[in-house]
Formats: C-alpha cells, sequence, structure tokens
C-alpha cells in the first residue's frame, strides 16, 4: 500500500491515537487514595463537633438542676409560710379575745366576793328581797362563766391539787403534818386559762411539812414551790404561755 492509501480520506485511525485521544478514567485507587488523604481532617472536625456537643448538654444538665433545686427550694419556702400563716391564724382566732377576757376577770372576781360576802347563816335567814338579789347576782355570775366558756376560756379552781408552778403562783405556805406537802390548801384568787395557754395563774396557798408528795410519771417527785414572797412565785415566772398578748 502507498502513500496515497495511507492518506485517503475516509481511511480508519489509528488504535493508539484513539486511545490517546480518549478521555482518562480515574481508578478506583486513586479515589481510595483520595479519600484516605482527606479522612484526618474529616475526622478531627467530627471530634470537634461531638465535643462542643457533649459540652453543651453537660451545661444544659447543670442549668436544669441548678434550676430544679431552685424550685424545691421556692416550694419548701412556700409551704413552711402556709404553715405558719395557717398557726398564727389559728392562734389569732383562738386568743383574740385574750386581753379582753383579762379585763372581764375583774368583773367575774367582784361577782364571787359578793356573793361570798354574806355567810350562809345570814343567806338562809334573808328576807326575799335580799334573798333575790343574790340570787340575781349569782345568775350573773354564771352567765358570765359560760360566756367567757364559749371563748375557750376556763376557770382554775385547784384546791386540793399538786402545786403546778405553769398554772399556780404560791402567795404563802401553811404548815400541815397531815396533807401531803406541795398540796393546794387555799385559792386566794382562781386562775383562768384560754385554750392552753395561762390567762392568769391562780394564786395559792401550798401546805408544808406533811409527808413527800407521791412520784410522778416520770418517778420524780412533784417540784417543791418556791419560798412565796411578797409577790408570789408560780405560774408568772415559769410559764411562758403567761405572756401577754
Amino acid at each position: 500500500m502507498d502513500d496515497s492509501d495511507k492518506k485517503r480520506p475516509g481511511a480508519p485511525a489509528d488504535d493508539r491515537s484513539d486511545a490517546k485521544a480518549a478521555p482518562e478514567e480515574e481508578s478506583p485507587a486513586g479515589e481510595a487514595e483520595a479519600a484516605a488523604g482527606e479522612t484526618p481532617w474529616a475526622g478531627g472536625e467530627e471530634a470537634a463537633e461531638r465535643a462542643a456537643a457533649e459540652d453543651a448538654l453537660a451545661a444544659l444538665q447543670g442549668e436544669n438542676d441548678r434550676l430544679k433545686d431552685q424550685l424545691l427550694r421556692a416550694l419548701a419556702e412556700m409551704e413552711n409560710l402556709r404553715r405558719r400563716m395557717a398557726r398564727e391564724l389559728n392562734d389569732a382566732r383562738a386568743f383574740a379575745v385574750a386581753n379582753f377576757a383579762r379585763d372581764v376577770l375583774a368583773v367575774s372576781d367582784n361577782l364571787r366576793r359578793a356573793i361570798e360576802a354574806v355567810p350562809e347563816a345570814e343567806r338562809a335567814a334573808a328576807d326575799p328581797a335580799l334573798a333575790a338579789l343574790l340570787e340575781g347576782v349569782e345568775m350573773t355570775e354564771r352567765e358570765l362563766q359560760n360566756a367567757l366558756e364559749k371563748h375557750r376560756v376556763k376557770r382554775l379552781d385547784p384546791k386540793g391539787e399538786r402545786f403546778d408552778p405553769h398554772f399556780h403562783q404560791a402567795m404563802f405556805e401553811v404548815p400541815d403534818a397531815e396533807v401531803a406537802s406541795g398540796t393546794v390548801v387555799e385559792v386566794v384568787q382562781a386562775g383562768y386559762v384560754i385554750g392552753d395557754r395561762v390567762l392568769r395563774p391562780a394564786m395559792v396557798a401550798v401546805s408544808k411539812g406533811g409527808p413527800k408528795p407521791p412520784a410522778n410519771a416520770r418517778g420524780e417527785a412533784d417540784e417543791e414551790p418556791a419560798e412565796a414572797a411578797g409577790d408570789g412565785a408560780g405560774a408568772n415566772d415559769n410559764n411562758p404561755a403567761s405572756e401577754t398578748d
């Protein structure tokens, strides 16, 4: 074949020239190498993002714990406040009349003195007018006591009872060998309580010189009254409940 045949149009091109002209394709090995080259950078960024997310989660958990603690404290304070207010409200309702009742006690004392001023012998032989007057005073005194009891004010008449410094005030001592020492043998002035609070201690005379008092529930002898002084001893000094409202 001559040169004209080689240059003839339409002749097929050489296979080697076609191979050179064809675009080159990347092999799988090349792609793996490229991916391997990018892995260290991608792994570092992913670890940093994970660490940042964990730090944010820890911060949110700490904030949640702090807010939860504040909420529990606030609830506890509100519950304590509610209980304190309820207790103060109950005390206000129970002891609101304490000052008024204390002032009324003088009226009750005077009525009782008026009744006791008339001996039994004279009362039995009294004319109808005096008898009616005494009966009216007694009825008035009873109604006053009933009105006080409606407001939880009760009278203390501890004659024959053991001396209790929380409710009694010893005015003087009476030697008596037959009565147990520390027994109330005379009530000079009746006492009053409102609920479980002393409104006015009972002024009493206490025996001394007798046998020892029986042991109380704890196996100890009851407390002996303090040496009676001019201003008395007992509830005013020993009972915090007798404070002025």
